[in-house]
């Protein structure tokens, strides 16, 4: 089964393909302000399980989500591609890269994403916590849910007026889906990648200035990185210029060395 997608940009450009992944509770739009500044590049927005133009599918476990990645890019005929994703849609897209890839695959760049828990102990406790919030997806209405998520310490950078924006972009997202797909991609189930992440010769990782948790997790890793001024956990919608010019200029650098 394929996922949905929507192409943009300059669809036949002889140049890889952008493939965008965004994070959990958004989708394919969610890159616009982002993807205006490369109309010229191909790009493919793709909607994950549970969310958008996907909102219908739901998957068990992140090698079926990979199955789906691939079958989506072989549909819409993606040869030569980078991978970008957003927290969520960031996980993903590292975890395709280190094990599911073929050829093809110029690189990936990830926003606020986590390489993964390496001790029993942390994935424990991350399993009650994305459980917690599961049941309360399912059982919640969902506007009470949103609230108490963007008042997590990851989103301390939002203002009221930002928080209640965000609230009401995401209430159109069906809340069963929501709390499968958060079951399906707990953190606690993710492979702990970060040795496989640190062979892997291009990959780039940005997150906003003002998003210390992440911007910590880049630096101990030794992850090629750029922090995105003026900006929270999500850097690529509260500067989607900056964003741009730094994913830019790492996509020019990439390239020099292919």
């Amino acid at each position: 089964m394929i996922l949905h997608a929507r192409w943009q940009g300059a669809h036949h450009a002889d140049r890889p393909v952008l493939v965008w992944l965004h994070g959990f509770l958004g989708s394919g739009d969610d890159w616009q302000p982002v993807q205006a500044y490369f109309s010229d590049w191909p790009q493919l927005s793709i909607d994950l399980p549970g969310h958008g133009g996907s909102r219908a599918q739901s998957i068990r476990d992140f090698d079926q989500f990979c199955t789906q990645l691939t079958a989506t890019l072989q549909r819409h005929q993606v040869r030569r591609y980078w991978l970008i994703g957003y927290s969520l849609g960031g996980r993903l897209a590292m975890l395709y890269a280190c094990r599911y890839a073929v050829g093809g695959l110029q690189g990936v760049v990830v926003e606020g994403a986590h390489y993964g828990l390496d001790s029993a102990s942390a994935q424990r406790e991350r399993l009650a916590n994305d459980e917690g919030w599961a049941q309360k997806f399912s059982q919640q209405p969902l506007r009470q849910t949103l609230d108490e998520w963007y008042r997590q310490p990851v989103f301390a950078s939002l203002t009221v007026a930002q928080r209640q924006q965000m609230i009401r972009l995401r209430s159109n997202n069906h809340y069963q889906a929501l709390a499968r797909m958060l079951r399906a991609t707990s953190l606690a189930r993710q492979p702990y990648l970060l040795p496989e992440l640190q062979r892997l010769r291009h990959l780039h990782y940005l997150c906003g200035e003002q998003d210390p948790k992440f911007c910590q997790l880049a630096q101990q890793a030794s992850l090629s990185f750029d922090a995105v001024p003026a900006a929270g956990h999500n850097a690529h919608r509260a500067n989607p210029q900056a964003f741009a010019a730094l994913l830019a200029a790492r996509l020019r650098h990439f390239k020099e060395l292919l």
